[in-house]
């Protein structure tokens, strides 16, 4: 089983920038679509960013310009580089992986949490204003 594991969290003011990264063990990280999604205390774990197995990237309007998602098949790790923070930004990050090794050309599947089946335990994200 893969097990995966997000490092980079912390607080930030307003504006600055954090790095995430998600470490796999277990598993060949190229075989699998990766995404990144986010919850808060009062919402529903909702999605961020994904990756495709061939490098196409998808991101949530909410953060399209402001991040992105990147992957080191080599490395076995995914990032999620976050500039322009916003106090909205402030959640619980989390690293998900699909293993089911289907190909779909639509971005609503990869934007669905159920379509992943591996997560990491999560990272803390808290930007101040």
């Amino acid at each position: 089983q893969v097990q995966l594991v997000e490092s980079g969290g912390g607080l930030v003011h307003a504006g600055g920038s954090l790095r995430l990264s998600c470490a796999a063990s277990g598993g060949t990280l190229s075989d699998y679509p990766m995404g990144w999604f986010r919850q808060t205390p009062d919402k529903e774990r909702q999605f961020v960013a994904a990756i495709r197995r061939g490098g196409t990237t998808y991101y949530a309007d909410s953060v399209k310009g402001r991040f992105t998602i990147s992957r080191d098949n080599v490395k076995n790790t995914v990032w999620l580089q976050m500039n322009s923070l916003k106090p909205e930004d402030t959640a619980v990050y989390y690293c998900a992986a699909d293993p089911s090794r289907r190909t779909y050309f639509t971005s609503t599947y990869y934007t669905r949490a159920a379509t992943y089946d591996y997560w990491g335990q999560g990272t803390q994200v808290t930007v101040s204003s």
